[in-house]
């Protein structure tokens, strides 16, 4: 089992494997930019409970900055184009979900790298925390793992201001199946 391990280690990375990456990280982004789209005006400039100074926006262009900073971290060097960053306090929906679209090719350029080159993403001198391992599986699981739990800490706190979300929006955060194959062009 070690050798076949270790002989797949070192082998090209198959297309299949390739568009399964791309194409999960394009759901997450969709499931993403849906639910951000869905969130009531009411609740956008609420303050979170137990946050002083932070707002439904804040946590939502935090998905935003947190992609971009990533993005400068490990692409730049390498030519991937990093996307501003949006004001936390002031922004739109309508320019946070633009900003979104940016940050979200961003991360697929950044995964595309990786892919490129055999499964890990090139060392950068920026990349300093090194809190996360850079071949694509982490990358990718890391990423989706970070807007889960903050899109779940949004649904948590709407419900504790007595803002629940419509049950339509909550049950589209895990219709992947549906998010794929529109993030895809497929019907």
């Amino acid at each position: 089992m070690k050798s076949r391990l270790r002989k797949a280690r070192n082998a090209p990375l198959s297309s299949d494997l390739a568009e399964s990456i791309i194409g999960a990280w394009r759901t997450n982004a969709l499931v993403t930019a849906r639910f951000i789209e869905a969130i009531s005006t009411e609740l956008w400039a609420l303050e979170f409970p137990g946050e002083r100074h932070r707002t439904f926006r804040t946590f939502a262009a935090h998905l935003h900055n947190s992609r971009s900073r990533w993005i400068r971290t490990l692409g730049r060097e390498h030519g991937v184009q990093v996307p501003s960053l949006v004001d936390r306090r002031r922004v739109t929906r309508r320019s946070l979900l633009a900003a979104l679209k940016q940050s979200a090719r961003g991360i697929e350029d950044l995964l595309e790298l990786g892919l490129a080159h055999g499964g890990r993403i090139p060392p950068s001198r920026a990349y300093v925390w090194r809190n996360l391992p850079l071949d694509v599986g982490n990358v990718l699981s890391y990423f989706a793992a970070h807007e889960a739990h903050h899109r779940g800490q949004i649904v948590m706190a709407a419900r504790q201001l007595g803002h629940r979300l419509p049950p339509a929006v909550v049950n589209d955060l895990w219709q992947w199946s549906a998010r794929a194959r529109e993030s895809s062009g497929r019907r």
